[in-house]
């Protein structure tokens, strides 16, 4: 909780607020911490007061002597025109305005009409029907008050009292009054303004025209305020966590902004972040705010050295007071054209500004453009404390307290002091005793926003689009705590639903970044709900959080980015467990449209934080965002498909109408690449190819093309030339599968001919003449940038995405680049390590050298005599921009150089696998479907085997797979290659291949090589006599097979 270093409640004068209830010996704060007292040494051998209560001194422009508080031969006058009262009654609070001077005595208010003539100043106590006062700013027009339960109460001219009915349901904590505006913060932090908005000081946009009825200032919403001021015709707000805005009339630089423009909203005076700024005092076209530690900022009009800068000029920004600089200063305050601080060790009060009534208190009728002390007695009396100070247009007042036997009193707890915020003592209140307060902090933003501020260190103050200032182990204790008590929370919930989520309004934008905690802390509460309250609590939060400005959402990713690892997790399972419940429910035949778009904008902020986590946690990898439900959700797409299938020429209304609900729930995940692991999306990826869950009544006659597909007539001796020259020929349908037939073979495409047709045409491409395609180091192969003719491009990548489309895998070992390329994702340094180590070993050198070394290098913006930027060879590589050098080398190589190249290969791409869900893949997973698993877990092979006339016990089995053990890594490949014409592994790993294992029982079966079916993944096992039979057949049979599975 913010903490100030007053004695007491500081208040408005002629301009600023008065706005804390201040009782006899209280101590000013806002926090727990309490600043220390001030003790007032009056000389001993003068009676200065007799009083028990209160001793006030005032100076400045003439005034009715006593303000009619005692008789004017009561009043002690001090040198250079102070005079001094000791009133007989308790004074709780003191204001002084334009016209009126006004005094809170034990809960009753009295006022004095500010003018040269006695019987003009006589003090008139109010009729207020009873009510109890805690607070009176007197302005530049008549009086406000503020009465105990925040009712705010008008004086009019005739000094009669009445409501302000407009505000009649607001519980006010603060009140302010400019000369012709006024301003009030509720209990629930929202901002309410009135009067003349001449300038914009109403804050309620260009154009706005006075209101005499309250008006929201609904952009301020969400922000926890701290402090409300208002100034001539300038306006002034401070948020718990230090941060100031300004608005209104700026024609001397009043706001703070660095210029004269007035403003017609609420604007963040950016000069003071971070100095931790804790009060704000309004003059009349002046401002001066008091940061922790004592520092005085002063700005706008010095014309009458106001500003304490030594200087009669009007400054635009905020300086601070130099002679001030170093001392403790605990009070700061504005009048009209001058200014008054106290300042703590020296237990002095110090004055600048216009003097020319005396209001200076330095017995000079002059201006003082620099601070000077206060002539009070040299020597202070133990007996009293010091107060507060108070100024008005031409007056300045100090009040005084006795402290009577010499022993501090223990301060009372002031309820009016600011916002409602949660603490752990409202807290253990609330689960003890269900307290009403539940309502009023739940239901406003502000007060979630203003709890649970990490004050240690003052972070809090340093609350920007950085750091969220919020402290997270207080959050979790707290929330975990009320989730203790089932009554309190389902309230919580309630007011959540009901007030919180209808109050937010994230499409206005905001005007603080600390109006965002709000979507930090919320997830922390939904978390520890029960599941159907999670699940009802975080779809409105998402919509919320989806209808955030890009500025909103960029701090709000920011703030995700550095939230503590085990508050990112539980934000991530949170999100994660509740799609999980959406998908389930889905699975379960539920065809609700509204669970597919609640369903989608989950996903849709899960991938936002998704997206942070891959930028900057990288203990977070992609498994912990994979929903496992997806998989049910397959399940039931695909027993649905079956029945389809099963029904075509039936009645199957009812079936199509869940399937289309299956489907349109897949597609939508598709969006989503973080949403499955990679034999899911495969899955996903081949269910979206079916032409049966494309059409909500698919034509039989599609259906039977779909897996007939076109058949390609090609010739093994001229494969790559007969394929290029079919695909010029623009006949082939690439929403079917591909079937293909070698000329002059008898063979049956079950799958095993365009296995082996993609592998001899990826080595063709690899050896064309041409050279289209250049191999790397670490054999990967990149585009030869030399090779311009685009068309030979697109056909390369038509036959790629065919690969793809049709599930088989090419050889031709791309580098993970590529990938992202087609994903369009960035390409980095990693990257170009993995292509070409040794270029990019020397790149990092560059990164990591000394400026001695990386200027000897002589390096320039050029890379093989091509300039990388406009004038690329007379700008000379420093260690300053190096950084810039490596990007652009890499995004040279992978983008610029092969422009021509890579465009032509990716529209081919996409042309060749008409199925857009391949998207949906990561680039490593994409590289793993198109080229087939890099990892090699041979024991799987064996554990997904099936036997027929043997079973693994037998001694032919048991010596079958002894010898594949002992197969070198070559030998075990071309085993895959016999077995499935191909030796790429598929997506998930071996285990994801069929193997059958036949027992053929011939009695020459020692003379008989093993047989594969290829299509099928049945291997024909004669029974051999013995191990080394078996041994040489073997790899007799997979050494030289000329045509798949037959040697």
């Amino acid at each position: 909780m913010l903490s100030i270093l007053y004695n007491v409640k500081q208040v408005n004068v002629f301009h600023d607020l008065g706005y804390f209830r201040f009782e006899r010996n209280h101590e000013f704060r806002l926090g727990k911490k309490a600043a220390p007292r001030f003790h007032v040494r009056l000389p001993q051998q003068t009676v200065l007061c007799s009083s028990d209560v209160a001793m006030l001194c005032y100076w400045g422009a003439k005034v009715r002597e006593g303000f009619g508080l005692i008789q004017p031969d009561k009043v002690k006058h001090l040198n250079d025109g102070i005079r001094c009262v000791c009133p007989t009654s308790e004074i709780q609070d003191i204001s002084v305005g334009r016209n009126f001077v006004g005094f809170i005595r034990n809960g009753k208010v009295s006022v004095s009409r500010l003018c040269g003539d006695d019987h003009d100043g006589e003090l008139k106590q109010l009729e207020t029907e009873n009510q109890e006062i805690t607070l009176i700013v007197c302005g530049g027009d008549d009086p406000f008050l503020l009465a105990h339960g925040g009712k705010v109460i008008i004086m009019d001219e005739s000094t009669n009292c009445r409501p302000l009915k407009d505000l009649a349901n607001r519980h006010v904590i603060q009140i302010t009054s400019g000369d012709q505006h006024s301003m009030a913060l509720t209990q629930e932090g929202q901002v309410f303004v009135w009067g003349e908005n001449s300038h914009g000081q109403l804050g309620l946009g260009e154009g706005g025209s006075g209101s005499q009825t309250p008006q929201h200032v609904q952009c301020l919403d969400g922000v926890p305020l701290a402090q409300i001021s208002a100034g001539g015709d300038h306006s002034f707000v401070l948020s718990l966590s230090g941060v100031v805005f300004g608005w209104g009339k700026n024609s001397s630089g009043q706001l703070g902004l660095g210029d004269t423009t007035d403003r017609h909203v609420p604007t963040v005076v950016k000069s003071l972040n971070g100095k931790k700024t804790q009060f704000i005092s309004c003059g009349g076209e002046h401002t001066a705010t008091l940061s922790k530690g004592g520092t005085v900022f002063t700005f706008g009009s010095g014309v009458f050295g106001q500003l304490g800068h030594n200087s009669f000029k009007d400054e635009y920004l905020p300086g601070v007071v130099a002679e001030l600089w170093g001392s403790e200063v605990s009070q700061v305050t504005c009048g009209r054209h001058h200014t008054l601080v106290l300042v703590a060790p020296s237990k002095r009060i110090y004055s600048f500004g216009c003097g020319m009534q005396g209001q200076l208190g330095n017995g000079k009728m002059t201006n003082q453009s620099v601070p000077s002390p206060v002539h009070l007695p040299a020597e202070f009396n133990d007996e009293f404390v010091f107060g507060k100070l108070i100024v008005g247009e031409h007056h300045s007042f100090a009040l005084f307290f006795k402290q009577l036997g010499h022993v501090p009193p223990k301060p009372e707890s002031n309820p009016n002091r600011g916002i409602l915020t949660l603490d752990d003592r409202m807290i253990d209140q609330w689960v003890s005793e269900c307290d009403n307060k539940i309502n009023q902090v739940f239901s406003s933003a502000a007060c979630l926003n203003g709890s649970f501020l990490k004050t240690s260190c003052d972070e809090h103050y340093q609350t920007s689009a950085d750091v969220c200032g919020l402290d997270f182990d207080l959050v979790k204790k707290s929330f975990a705590k009320l989730s203790e008590n089932k009554t309190v929370m389902s309230k919580v919930v309630k007011t959540v639903r009901d007030k919180l989520f209808p109050s937010l309004n994230p499409k206005e934008g905001f005007t603080s970044v600390e109006a965002l905690r709000v979507y930090l802390l919320l997830p922390e509460l939904i978390r520890v709900c029960q599941e159907q309250q999670r699940v009802h609590l975080l779809e409105a939060l998402t919509s919320k959080i989806l209808q955030l400005k890009p500025d909103a959402l960029e701090v709000l990713e920011n703030y995700w980015s550095k939230l503590p690892e085990d508050c990112l997790k539980d934000l991530v399972k949170l999100f994660r467990n509740t799609s999980a419940v959406l998908i389930g429910e889905i699975s379960s035949g539920e065809m609700i449209c509204d669970e597919r778009i609640h369903l989608k904008k989950l996903m849709q902020v899960l991938q936002m934080i998704y997206k942070v986590c891959c930028r900057t946690h990288n203990d977070m990898t992609s498994r912990d965002f994979i929903i496992h439900k997806v998989n049910d959700l397959l399940d039931i797409l695909q027993a649905t498909l079956v029945d389809a299938e099963s029904w075509l020429l039936g009645d199957f209304d009812e079936m199509l109408e869940r399937k289309d609900h299956f489907v349109k729930t897949i597609e939508m995940l598709v969006s989503f690449p973080f949403v499955a692991e990679t034999v899911s999306k495969w899955r996903i990826f081949k269910f979206l190819q079916d032409p049966v869950s494309k059409k909500s009544i698919p034509d039989p006659h599609d259906f039977m093309l779909f897996w007939t597909g076109s058949t390609l007539h090609i010739n093994r001796n001229s494969i790559l030339k007969d394929t290029l020259q079919y695909l010029r020929q623009g006949n082939h349908s690439f929403q079917h599968l591909l079937k293909v037939k070698f000329v002059g073979e008898d063979g049956i495409d079950e799958g095993a001919l365009s296995a082996e047709f993609f592998s001899l045409l990826s080595q063709s491409f690899l050896t064309w003449k041409k050279k289209p395609l250049k191999v790397c180091e670490n054999s990967l192969v990149w585009f030869n940038a030399e090779y311009t003719h685009n068309e030979d491009f697109y056909y390369l990548g038509v036959v790629c995405g065919m690969a793809l489309f049709n599930h088989f895998y090419m050889s031709i070992e791309f580098p993970l680049a590529l990938f992202k390329k087609l994903l369009d994702q960035s390409v980095t340094l990693n990257d170009l390590e993995e292509m070409s180590p040794v270029e990019a070993r020397g790149l990092k050198d560059l990164l990591e050298e000394g400026e001695e070394v990386v200027e000897v290098l002589f390096q320039n913006f050029t890379f093989k005599g091509q300039e990388l930027i406009p004038n690329g060879a007379q700008i000379p590589v420093t260690t300053i921009n190096r950084q810039k050098y490596v990007d652009l080398y890499v995004d040279f190589i992978f983008n610029k150089s092969v422009k021509n190249q890579f465009e032509p290969f990716s529209a081919g791409f996409s042309e060749g696998c008409p199925v857009k869900a391949w998207k949906m893949f990561h680039p490593e997973e994409l590289r793993e479907v198109f080229n087939g698993s890099p990892e090699y877990e041979w024991e799987d092979l064996q554990k997904c085997a099936t036997y027929e006339h043997c079973s693994p016990s037998d001694e032919l089995i048991k010596n079958f797979w002894t010898v594949f053990v002992e197969l070198s890594e070559k030998n075990k490949k071309k085993f895959l290659i016999f077995m499935y014409g191909t030796g790429r592994v598929p997506a998930g790993g071996l285990s994801k291949l069929k193997l059958k294992i036949v027992q053929m029982n011939n009695p020459d079966s020692d003379d008989l090589l093993p047989v594969a079916q290829t299509c099928f993944g049945i291997l024909y096992l004669p029974k051999y006599s013995d191990i080394d039979t078996l041994r040489h057949k073997l790899i007799h049979a997979i050494s030289f097979c000329e045509v798949f599975g037959r040697a």
